[in-house]
């Protein structure tokens, strides 16, 4: 039973395409003058595009077998939880292996935010706010709300 849950969340996550993690279009800004952008919301070059969409695809590919990881890990944790002969002993290894997955995915981001402000101007690097362009960033940023600021939809980039 364990294997077949484990197959089909594979199968999920590699066919199927990568949640956007997209602001509602129904909400209203949080402030009248919205200053924080994703980088390719910002006026970027064709180099800098080109420059973008390969670091989006080499950090899907990475983070994506470290997802897979991720979540069959979180299952059996789950399974050896709800199993009432469980001990500490058995459940301690199980959920630091979790954890340490979790922090080789959030290593990855990092170095994925840190290679994606090298590519930006010092002028569009004032417009840009790395919990934009990975919306799962906010809960490492301290005092960060979970809606974070939303954008409107019919705002225009600054130019530079």
């Amino acid at each position: 039973m364990q294997s077949r849950i484990t197959v089909f969340f594979l199968a999920l996550l590699f066919l199927s395409p990568i949640p956007s993690y997209a602001q509602s279009m129904g909400m209203k800004p949080w402030k009248k003058e919205v200053r924080c952008w994703r980088a390719s919301d910002l006026n970027l070059s064709s180099e800098q595009r080109k420059g973008l969409d390969l670091l989006q695809r080499t950090h899907l590919r990475e983070a994506q077998l470290l997802r897979a990881q991720l979540v069959t890990r979180r299952l059996e944790f789950r399974e050896l939880l709800a199993d009432p002969s469980s001990t500490m002993e058995i459940l301690r290894p199980q959920y630091l292996d979790v954890v340490e997955i979790q922090s080789k995915l959030d290593e990855k981001v990092i170095e994925y935010l840190v290679n994606v402000r090298n590519l930006l101007t010092q002028e569009q690097l004032k417009s840009w706010c790395p919990e934009q362009e990975y919306p799962l960033f906010q809960r490492m940023l301290p005092g960060y709300g979970p809606m974070g600021p939303m954008r409107p939809k019919k705002i225009t980039p600054p130019e530079e």
